[in-house]
């Protein structure tokens, strides 16, 4: 099979402006293309498919795609690079159709950014089927030509990374606990001499006095893990490394304050910020990035029983300061409170924390964007820059002292995990408790709940869990690395 691009006119009834690639293949079948493509109805909108078939030998079947406007770039009120989003969108559609014939192998038009092409292609083709035993044919997308070859691969590693957090996000609970998740992050390092994966069990979280992380832990039978990643890639190893953290919490009921049942199974996705932030990482290995990334991943359930956390408890984080636990179903910010603690024993260039923190997010701003939390301007805009690249945008939100005072105004203990206002400001004030563990002046906190899935939103994802925003913050890294170097 092969996916050819072609941009909408700025008459409607303009000639279709094939690209370079469609140009050559029309002329390998001496006007043929163009010739039907005329004749076969109004031109092509952006993202609508024609197919033909016995154009040419080599291609019995050829998928027509629409790129949109030809010079779309930065869009300043999408907050996004507009060509980029069209051709992943064009080029995932585009396989999909091919991968509906049942055809093994298709070859993509670079469509002018082999890259964004690539990550559409491999992102659109990829699902969750692992436990059925009727799957979709297999297809291996690849550039058509050989121009641009290395932004090609570069997509393609791109895109795995994401695939690799869409994979275990989607993964049952029971199939990913938080040992079968630290063991299939490290046989993704494993090949990677750079690279060395720690799976810290439960005696160790202890010594470590981490007793917000246990608390959330003990109410499940699953023993917690601590994950710890170190990639070394910089040139020097003692340079300052960049370190994320990720909530791991393979499956939240809530606890004790239950969460209601429909839709709970969606919650084996809340380890969303571990997946994300060590499918960075093993991305940022392959890409063999010149940084020093550390990875910290603290994985629990969190489970009703005898044992678990009860609402008015109060529990000690590793830095000392008490937590009463209000409501058990607070209970990604008790894990990442201890974490964020650690992170500063790495004399860290920035720390970067992602997790499927709050609905009140979702409520914020749905799938379009990952909410941002930062005391840092510099960091924001390296962020903000690269997601502009991605698509997988990132919109800053308020850290003020106002939701401050909410989280410390405490009856029983320094900080209570809910702001006093219950729901008011719900993700502003769980990222002011998180400032609370935080020394460091370059900071970030992704609350990543409303991007966790998608329905039909992102065009070039299939519905399930998203994996985003793992191409940003690989991309934020990847910039971060060209800081450095110059």
């Amino acid at each position: 099979g092969l996916v050819l691009g072609v941009y909408s006119s700025e008459k409607d009834a303009g000639a279709a402006q094939f690209t370079s690639a469609g140009d050559a293949f029309d002329r390998l079948v001496s006007g043929k293309l163009r010739e039907l493509l005329s004749i076969c109805g109004p031109p092509l909108k952006k993202g609508k498919t024609r197919v033909f078939h016995g154009l040419h030998k080599d291609f019995p079947s050829v998928v027509v795609v629409g790129l949109g406007k030809k010079n779309a770039g930065v869009n300043d009120q999408e907050n996004w690079n507009e060509g980029k989003e069209n051709i992943r969108a064009a080029t995932a559609v585009g396989c999909r159709q091919i991968q509906d014939l049942e055809i093994p192998c298709v070859e993509v038009d670079p469509c002018g950014d082999a890259q964004a092409a690539a990550e559409g292609a491999v992102l659109g083709l990829h699902e969750y089927n692992e436990l059925k035993q009727k799957k979709k044919p297999v297809l291996t997308p690849q550039l058509h030509g050989s121009a641009e070859s290395e932004a090609w691969q570069k997509g393609v590693i791109y895109a795995e990374g994401q695939n690799l957090a869409r994979y275990l996000m989607e993964a049952p609970a029971n199939y990913m606990t938080p040992i079968k998740f630290a063991e299939h992050i490290e046989q993704k390092l494993r090949s990677f001499s750079n690279v060395k994966v720690h799976i810290r069990p439960e005696s160790w979280i202890a010594t470590q006095q981490m007793g917000a992380f246990l608390s959330v832990a003990k109410g499940s039978a699953e023993p917690p893990i601590f994950l710890e990643i170190h990639y070394s890639g910089g040139a020097n190893t003692n340079d300052s490394p960049l370190v994320f953290v990720g909530k791991g919490v393979t499956f939240d009921s809530g606890g004790i304050s239950l969460k209601p049942s429909s839709g709970m199974d969606a919650m084996r996705a809340d380890m969303g910020g571990a997946a994300t932030v060590c499918s960075a990482i093993v991305t940022a290995a392959a890409l063999n990035l010149p940084l020093n990334i550390i990875g910290l991943a603290p994985l629990c359930e969190n489970m009703p029983s005898g044992k678990a956390n009860k609402p008015g408890d109060v529990v000690r984080a590793k830095n000392g300061k008490t937590i009463q636990v209000d409501n058990t179903d607070a209970e990604g910010r008790l894990l990442l409170a201890d974490a964020l603690c650690y992170a500063h024993n790495f004399n860290a260039r920035a720390i970067v924390n992602a997790a499927t923190l709050t609905g009140a997010m979702d409520v914020a701003l749905g799938s379009a964007a990952t909410g941002v939390f930062t005391n840092s301007s510099w960091l924001w805009s390296h962020l903000y820059e690269a997601s502009i690249l991605t698509g997988d945008r990132v919109w800053r939100m308020p850290l003020f002292e106002h939701y401050t005072k909410q989280v410390t105004d405490c009856p029983l203990a320094d900080l209570s995990n809910i702001g006093k206002y219950s729901r008011a400001g719900g993700a502003c004030t769980a990222a002011a408790f998180l400032k609370e563990f935080v020394t460091a002046s370059h900071w970030a906190h992704l609350d990543i709940a409303g991007v966790m899935s998608n329905k039909d939103e992102v065009p070039y994802l299939r519905k399930g869990m998203a994996g985003r925003p793992t191409r940003t913050l690989v991309e934020f890294a990847a910039r971060l690395s060209q800081d450095s170097h110059n």
